[in-house]
Parts: C-alpha cells; structure tokens; sequence
C-alpha cells in the first residue's frame, strides 16, 4: 500500500520533470541556457538523459529516436503514478518511485480506515489521529448518564490495610515497633510471665508446642527468672523445660523477649499473630493478631494504662463505649479487662491489660513500673470494618472484598 508524498501529488497533476522536458524539445532544437527556465530542470535533465529521450549537443538539447516515440505514450512511470491510490499492483516501477521520493509505504490497517471517511464512528482511535481522519467522521454522541460497566480494579485487602493504618498511627504516636515472630521458647512465652511450670495458671493459655530447634535461654538470665519462680511459687524451676519451643500464644511474650535490650523511657508495640487451640465461631479463630504494647516509665500509673485503653476502643475501633473489669494475669498486676460495645454483636471482650509485676521485670534490672496491653486486634477491625463474623476478616469472598471499599482510598 502506497501513498502520494507531496512532491508525488505535484507531479501526478503537472507531469514529470522530464515529462515536460521532453514536451519543450519537441518543438525543435533547444539551447540548454533557455529550458533552465524550466521548474525543475536538473531533474528533468538527469532522468531524461538516464531514459535516452535526449542528447546535449554545443549547448542545445536535441530529441533523440527514443525520445520521439516517448512522446506519443506514457512512460511506466507516469502510468504507476497515476495508479496510486486505485489499488492496482504496482511493477517494479514502485521502487523507483520510492527512491524519487514520488510515493510512501502506508499501513494497510491505516489505510483500510479510508472507508470510514464521512461515516458515523463511536471510538477516537490512535489511528484515526494518525491519519487526520478524525477530522472528516462524525462521532456518535455519548449519553453521559448511561451507567457504566462496574469496574474492580486491584487494591490491598481491607483488613491488611487496616493493620498498617494502625501500625502508621502508633509510630506517629511515638511508639517504636518491636520484631515480631512465630516460634520462640517456652521461657519468653511463659516462665518471664511468671506463669509457674507445674502451675495451673499456665491453663489460661493453651499451647501448641512444636518440634523446632532454637538456639538454647541464657543460662544465668533464666536462672534469674527461676529464682522469682522458686522464691514466689514454691517449687524446682526447671532450665531444660524452658527451652521447649512453641507458637507464642501471647503477644506479650514478645514485650518479655524484649526485656534484655529495654531503653526505658520508651514506648513499644508489636501487631503480632499467636495461636492458641480454640472453638472457632463469631468471634474466635485460632490464630489472630494482636496489639501488644508497653510503656516504661517512672511516672506511669494504673490511670494512664485506663486512658490509653480506652483511647484504642474509641478512637481507633470506634466503639459506642467501653467497659473495664477486674481481672487475673500472673505477670501483672493490678490487671484489667476491656469490654468494648458493638452496634450488632453487644458487648465484645478486646483484651487484658496490667502493670507488670516486679518479679517479671526484677530479673532485667528494670525498676521502673511498666503499664501492658495486649488486644485482640481482629476485634477491633470486626468494628472498624462493619464485619459480625471474625472469619470474613480472612475470607476470599470477592463480593465482600469488592463492596468493602471502606478502606480502598488508602
């Protein structure tokens, strides 16, 4: 498929440059210094003379044999230049053409759009500004008002989106996070919560213990623990047990593992997941996150631990109200439950919190009181996000996680 360039289309309407040459010197002799007056002349002197339609004799042009009978037809390739546009098959007349710079090679999509000129078309097309056809097709007028096709472009998962807004929130509160993990060993999980090895205490947390292997407690600092152990509890601690590993069922376990290295003032918090065997139902899972966090200071109180909890409930659960009861935990004390109220669910319990007992941080050389929490942070979500049933917070329902756009601008 070919196209007229510009200097194509001005020879395909006056005729070539030797065309008009050839037609000047029928006439007779012409003397070269009077057909320069010709538009073109080198041109028409270059491929007249390639053609054989002319010599130059002491300064005048003289028609040849050959010259005389070009002039009763039309050359090949004034006859491929006219043709362009037709659709007829080009000879070998094309290439010369080409290398003239007479005509142009055009895609065939682009040209197959030459039907389309003076027609009703509904899409504006790369093509159509490619070929300025946009200018000479009418395009179909769009009711805005239609309503279009829905559309569920990819996005983040509500509750992923969720925990990071929740983490983003807590560091610009200054608090720094802590490393979280999955397996750690019995000692961080239960012996520095004061939770005694041959203790019924340890029933609060049912354990799934795992076969893994972990670099071994320090010796002299868990022996300083069992000391507490031994002192308070009455019985042989035993190193070796400590050692057990398992899925850390408490995300407090994570704030003791971090005893060791506690710049105190601080503040710290971990979205850490746990595991603990448990009926699943509305409101119960058998892994599920929560939001551990301590405050070390010399100035804080139980008041402080009361405003923070209740911070969290409102603000960033947004609960009705809250509640707070009277509660037992063997690493703090005094101890404390939070109840917040769900529109649909009633009253949901969210997590304990305490100050912890100077046996649990006397081992560290800490002697600063230090307020702890830790959250059911899968709670606080079923709040923020509307949901009455724990399990849609990992579920794969895509008519849930298309029509929850609560969260998709962030």
């Amino acid at each position: 498929m070919y196209k007229l360039t510009e200097e194509g289309r001005n020879y395909a309407q006056n005729g070539l440059p030797e065309r008009n040459l050839l037609n000047l010197a029928s006439k007779g002799q012409i003397a070269v210094a009077e057909a320069k007056k010709l538009e073109n002349f080198s041109i028409a002197l270059q491929w007249a003379k390639k053609n054989g339609w002319i010599v130059i004799d002491k300064g005048d042009i003289n028609l040849t044999e050959s010259g005389k009978k070009a002039l009763a037809s039309h050359s090949h390739l004034e006859t491929a230049l006219k043709n362009i546009g037709t659709g007829k098959v080009l000879d070998e007349s094309a290439e010369i053409l080409l290398k003239r710079n007479l005509i142009q090679k055009i895609d065939e999509k682009l040209a197959g759009l030459e039907k389309l000129r003076g027609m009703e078309v509904i899409n504006l097309t790369p093509e159509l500004l490619k070929t300025g056809l946009w200018k000479d097709v009418k395009f179909r007028e769009y009711n805005v008002e239609w309503p279009g096709k829905k559309s569920y472009p990819g996005k983040r998962h509500p509750y992923r989106i969720f925990l990071k807004n929740l983490k983003d929130k807590l560091i610009n509160l200054g608090f720094q996070e802590m490393d979280s993990r999955l397996i750690l060993q019995d000692f961080w999980n239960c012996d520095c919560l004061f939770m005694p090895q041959t203790h019924s205490a340890r029933d609060i947390h049912e354990i799934f213990y795992v076969d893994a292997k972990l670099p071994p407690v320090d010796k002299v600092q868990a022996q300083k623990v069992g000391g507490e152990h031994e002192k308070y509890w009455g019985y042989k601690w035993d190193y070796e047990k400590s050692n057990r590993t398992l899925l850390m069922s408490q995300g407090t376990a994570l704030s003791a593992s971090h005893f060791p290295n506690l710049k105190i003032p601080g503040k710290y918090f971990s979205l850490a997941k746990v595991f603990r065997p448990d009926v699943v139902d509305a409101t119960h899972l058998l892994e599920f996150y929560q939001l551990e966090g301590i405050v070390c200071d010399k100035s804080m109180n139980f008041r402080h631990l009361l405003g923070l909890l209740k911070q969290f409930a409102i603000d960033v659960a947004g609960a009705e109200a809250v509640k707070f009861y009277p509660d037992y935990f063997p690493f703090t004390e005094p101890s404390v439950q939070i109840s917040a109220k769900h529109p649909k669910l009633g009253w949901v319990e969210l997590g304990g919190a305490g100050i912890f007992r100077k046996e649990v941080t006397r081992p560290f050389g800490i002697n600063e009181p230090i307020i702890a929490w830790g959250l059911g942070i899968d709670r606080l979500a079923m709040f923020n996000l509307g949901v009455t049933d724990i399990r849609e917070l990992y579920s794969s329902n895509l008519k849930w996680l298309r029509e929850n756009y609560y969260y998709a601008k962030d």
